[in-house]
Formats: structure tokens, sequence, C-alpha cells
């Protein structure tokens, strides 16, 4: 199956460990929300919907990161997630990450891959 890619954003309105952009992807038909930030240098996606109940995640758009600046946080409940991978770290997620979604950075901009 194909691939073909959709602009998100200009690389530089993500930066490291700062606020995310929102975005959205279509899954069965559905427009669903999603979101990228930047950490370890790489943008990382998810749809946003917290792993506990299908809340979005951000309490002010595009604030993903807890204070820390170490994980993602679900603001109704707490759930807190790697932001690398997703992964469940703490909280109300009952051992459900978030839900990746590929995105590739390249020539200043950061693009959805999205299947044909």
């Amino acid at each position: 199956m194909a691939c073909r890619e959709r602009l998100i954003c200009a690389a530089g309105e993500l930066v490291e460990q700062g606020r995310g952009v929102r975005f959205e992807v279509e899954r069965f038909g559905k427009a669903i929300p999603a979101f990228v930030v930047r950490f370890e240098g790489q943008p990382r996606a998810f749809l946003n919907q917290c792993g506990h109940v299908p809340v979005e995640l951000d309490w002010q758009e595009g604030a993903f990161f807890d204070d820390s600046r170490l994980y993602l946080i679900c603001a109704t409940h707490g759930a807190l997630y790697h932001p690398a991978s997703g992964q469940c770290v703490g909280g109300r997620c009952a051992g459900r990450g978030l839900i990746p979604v590929p995105v590739v950075e390249r020539d200043g901009h950061v693009y959805l891959m999205e299947d044909q």
C-alpha cells in the first residue's frame, strides 16, 4: 500500500518538549484529532485520545507536556505517557498507551504519512 504525505506544520513550530500542533487524521471514515510534539529531537505524533477514556489530552490547545516536560499528560485524568513511545507510565490509563501516528520531518516541514 502506497503512502502519501500531508503537511502538518513547519518544523520550527515544534520546539523540544514544547507546545504541540493539533491536526486530524481520517480513521474509518471519520476525522479523529491527533497531535505532534518534538521529543529527543524528533517529531512524535499520536491520536489525541487518552488510553483511559477517549477524551483529548490537552486542556489548552497544544499543551500536552506535564509541568516537568518529561511526559505527555491527560489534563482530564492525569494519565502520563512517554513522549517517545506513547506508553502509559502512570495514572489512570489502565496500561493502555497512546496510538502513534506516522510522521516524517523533511525540508523544514513535518508531514503526516497517510495510507492511500
